[in-house]
């Protein structure tokens, strides 16, 4: 009898992340932005909405320091800077 785990384990095959695994700041090199973003928060009783260009400017900083791969920031979920640029133009 197994405790803890499913009757059919042989049968699990995982799935890998679709971006990716990516490594972890261990430097603390983008470390200020998450407390920036953090604070924001918490200033702003948990509307993102006013924090949005730190979490943008803390994933353009993991790109910068080569901890996730470089990706548009449209794919990120930031279509919205991208369509008020369009419009601005």
């Amino acid at each position: 009898m197994s405790f803890g785990r499913p009757p059919n384990i042989s049968t699990f095959s995982p799935t890998p992340p679709e971006k990716g695994s990516f490594p972890l700041d261990h430097e603390g090199e983008c470390k200020q932005l998450v407390k920036e973003y953090l604070e924001c928060l918490k200033k702003n009783q948990g509307n993102n909405g006013n924090c949005r260009h730190l979490s943008k400017a803390y994933l353009k900083c993991r790109m910068d320091k080569g901890l996730m791969i470089p990706e548009e920031m449209k794919n990120l979920g930031f279509q919205d800077e991208e369509i008020k640029k369009t419009k601005d133009k």
